[in-house]
């Protein structure tokens, strides 16, 4: 097996290691020799049982760590080269929400996070140069949004002169397994007001009432049904007008299925935007808990 010098001898520290996001990044990574990867959340018991039912070649260590908590003696402690924060609801990361972010910095650790929250992503770059003079990675937004959506728009942008108006829009399979803080995430800003550059100018708009409808066609594939997809608060949001200066308009948006308990997160949604309900957070395990059982 080829081993891929850039991570041999490496430890990396996964926060939210047995979560699903967290997990999968885990296991993608087993296979690597020399690699030593901190299974890390705030349960270490569930940590070393999810350790144990790995076969692995790189090495996994189960380790208890509270982010909110005094994370630099922490990180000090468990010695990490790299930190991948997989755990979130970044949404809801209080009022520093880059505690872990400078405790990174100041101990010389690259910091990569799988955020989805667009003032978080926005955010990373205010410790851009100071990762810089320490010849550090600070990256934020890892993960399907906005990564792939800007790889996408990137390649489909070639050969253009400019891009004005960009539509883009996650589906995930019914199958495919969603974790509780990608529901916690979702419940804490459905219904509430998202700027959105529209015709040129930043408009008011609400997630996952605001919808779309698009039929999924991949080229030389059978189109799938058509699927209603309402806006999100995506990181693309705020990177994509920074990456194509003439964009006049930006829409993203998510075509959850089935499609039944969709529109009813929408009117859920609309309960909050006329302040019917101030947030739909308290729900968040009930619509993870009703996702799985209809999917």
């Amino acid at each position: 097996m080829a081993i891929d010098a850039t991570v041999f001898g490496m430890r990396i520290l996964v926060l939210g290691g047995y979560g699903t996001f967290g997990g999968r990044l885990v296991r993608l990574l087993a296979d690597r020799p020399g690699l030593t990867m901190l299974v890390a959340g705030r349960s270490g018991a569930k940590a070393q049982s999810y350790c144990s039912h790995i076969a692995l070649a790189a090495k996994l260590m189960a380790l208890p760590f509270d982010r909110d908590g005094d994370v630099v003696s922490q990180l000090r402690n468990a010695a990490p080269d790299m930190v991948v924060d997989a755990s979130g609801p970044f949404q809801a990361y209080g009022d520093d929400p880059y505690r872990l972010v400078k405790a990174c910095l100041a101990l010389n650790i690259d910091y990569i996070d799988l955020a989805d929250d667009s003032s978080f992503v926005a955010g990373i770059a205010g410790f851009d140069d100071e990762a810089k003079r320490r010849g550090l990675v600070v990256l934020s937004g890892v993960s399907s949004l906005p990564v792939l959506t800007v790889a996408a728009a990137r390649r489909l942008a070639r050969g253009m002169v400019r891009i004005e108006a960009v539509s883009a829009g996650i589906a995930p399979s019914p199958f495919a397994e969603v974790g509780l803080n990608v529901f916690r995430a979702i419940a804490s800003y459905s219904g509430k007001p998202l700027t959105v550059l529209r015709d040129g100018r930043n408009t008011t708009a609400y997630a996952l009432i605001d919808s779309r409808t698009f039929t999924i066609a991949p080229p030389g594939c059978l189109p799938l049904d058509m699927r209603r997809f309402t806006l999100i608060d995506a990181p693309e949001l705020e990177v994509l007008p920074k990456l194509f200066p003439d964009l006049k308009s930006i829409w993203v948006g998510a075509g959850m299925a089935p499609a039944i308990p969709h529109r009813f997160l929408s009117l859920c949604a609309s309960l909050v935007r006329l302040r019917l309900l101030s947030t739909l957070s308290p729900f968040a395990g009930i619509m993870h808990a009703a996702r799985n059982r209809l999917s």
